[in-house]
């Protein structure tokens, strides 16, 4: 019953007191059944009180080697234990002196890896995959633009209604991560494949999500997945495609464009510009054609252009300097 009450009071006083949303508390709420079931199952019937630093290091030497988890895996569940036991030790539930979690070592962090985007010739062939005969095809060609031409999250477009998109004035609203609201602005090319898309598809209410499936509910965030990556490999694209993917594309795009990082960040809905700044990378073209720019080949001047009239020492061959010596 202990666990229980713990996850309970962490979700329903901590999570709820810090404004977490609805999905994030759900989140935290299957992880941390997953490490009660994991202590059942390997440590028997020990309560959260009872664990020590050593049994939480064997769950992270049972998440890497066992369930394969990554660095970033890993991190997200020790961070939500040692919340959990700085919650039960804020709520009186536990002694300070007691909580595993208290000195645990740090877990080295992921390490950062550059965004994958498509070229332009690609975005050009995915988005004109959808066929623009049908219904489907309108509304999928409408979603890849939209993704691209914003670079809003899945979530974000699954959450999309019609009363967020004003297509008069050229902007949709957004709802974000913690509940931040930004609203973004379209071009009128962007503009005009969802007025199409709009016009087929027929009027809805305002509450109505805007992008509808075949049985008239809105598109959830697994099937805008599933769409960018079907249209994705149908365009013949070698890179596996996800809404996450057209987002490094939208931003890499701009940053390449000249957008400045913090207008990028506002677009993006990032709270903390340093998130934006994975953005300033380069490809190889690029460092490439910056090398071949450097002024370097008109600014050098070689050793042989500065003694025109002889040979450096180490030029001469073997025995040579001897025999022109004398």
């Amino acid at each position: 019953m202990k666990w229980v009450f713990w996850i309970q009071q962490y979700l329903d006083v901590h999570c709820t007191a810090r404004g977490l949303a609805s999905k994030t508390i759900r989140a935290y709420k299957a992880t941390l059944e997953g490490f009660e079931g994991y202590v059942q199952f390997r440590l028997g019937a020990r309560g959260p009180d009872e664990l020590t630093p050593k049994d939480i290091l064997d769950y992270v030497d049972y998440l890497r080697r066992e369930r394969h988890n990554g660095a970033s895996a890993v991190n997200r569940q020790v961070t939500i234990l040692r919340n959990l036991y700085r919650a039960m030790v804020a709520m009186n539930y536990l002694s300070p002196n007691a909580n595993p979690m208290a000195n645990f070592p740090r877990i080295k962090a992921a390490r950062k890896k550059l965004p994958v985007f498509l070229d332009e010739d690609e975005v050009r062939r995915l988005l004109a995959t959808p066929r623009t005969s049908t219904v489907i095809g309108l509304r999928d060609r409408a979603l890849l633009t939209l993704l691209y031409a914003t670079g809003i999250r899945a979530s974000e477009c699954a959450g999309l209604s019609e009363a967020d998109m004003d297509l008069g004035g050229a902007t949709i609203r957004v709802m974000g991560k913690g509940g931040n609201e930004r609203c973004i602005p379209l071009n009128k090319e962007v503009v005009e494949v969802l007025r199409q898309y709009q016009a087929v598809r027929g009027p809805l209410f305002r509450r109505s999500p805007f992008f509808q499936s075949r049985n008239g509910s809105g598109l959830s965030r697994n099937a805008i997945y599933e769409r960018v990556h079907r249209h994705g490999r149908k365009a013949r694209i070698e890179k596996v495609l996800s809404p996450h993917r057209l987002r490094h594309t939208f931003a890499t795009h701009l940053i390449k464009a000249g957008v400045g990082l913090v207008t990028l960040r506002d677009l993006l809905g990032h709270r903390c510009i340093t998130s934006t700044q994975i953005y300033l990378h380069t490809t190889a073209e690029d460092l490439r054609i910056a090398a071949t720019k450097h002024p370097v080949e008109h600014l050098i001047n070689r050793i042989e252009d500065l003694l025109p009239a002889g040979k450096v020492p180490f030029q001469w061959l073997p025995g040579e300097r001897h025999i022109r010596s004398g």
